[in-house]
């Protein structure tokens, strides 16, 4: 194995799933990209992104997809809740949550469900977890629960109760930080009542 092909597979290894554009920074020539994965050492995931074969794959990996393509986007909403186990549904579309002049990205798969976001709705309460080695931006628990009462007509109001519910019920945020991201994304007047009866 030359020098190239070593580097790109310690580069896929160490990233979980690698875009061939960013070959480039790393020095290593993109024909390498084409004979690893003609001698079976990579396979083509999807356009443009390519991986290990037989890596372990998560429940999230579409998610992992989604971040490499767009490293600019958030996690939010349905795939936020269903990423941080605070929902029985299983979105068919990656939510993400873009800026609000970002170009919308296209994918041919997973298909997306774009959000944009502005000022501090979409830069506060962002977490960042490794899935199949691949870093995802995804909002945090109080924070999603917020987006879901703002975005109530487009996902149902049942949906956001239950994400406040279980959040609640399961200790995983405080009152302050739900407060906190309320007030940010305007919904405060909205969630209080809901939030005085579980209180």
């Amino acid at each position: 194995m030359n020098n190239n092909a070593e580097r790109l597979i310690d580069f896929a290894r160490s990233q979980g799933l690698i875009r061939s554009c960013d070959l480039a920074q790393q020095g290593i020539p993109r024909v390498s990209l084409t004979r690893a994965v003609r001698q079976g050492q990579l396979e083509r995931i999807g356009r443009g992104i390519y991986g290990l074969p037989g890596r372990s794959i998560s429940a999230h990996g579409s998610l992992a997809e989604v971040a490499c393509r767009v490293p600019k986007g958030v996690v939010c909403l349905l795939s936020a809740l269903r990423f941080h186990g605070l929902t029985t549904q299983a979105p068919f579309e990656a939510w993400l949550a873009i800026e609000n002049k970002s170009v919308a990205p296209k994918l041919d798969y997973p298909p997306l469900r774009i959000v944009r976001f502005s000022g501090t709705a979409f830069t506060d309460g962002v977490e960042e977890h490794v899935v199949d080695g691949v870093t995802i931006r995804v909002t945090s628990v109080a924070k999603t629960v917020a987006d879901c009462f703002k975005y109530r007509n487009k996902i149902g109001i049942d949906v956001a109760l239950e994400a406040l519910r279980e959040a609640w019920h399961e200790k995983r945020m405080s009152s302050d930080e739900i407060w906190h991201y309320a007030k940010i994304c305007r919904v405060a007047n909205v969630i209080r009542p809901y939030l005085e009866s579980l209180s």
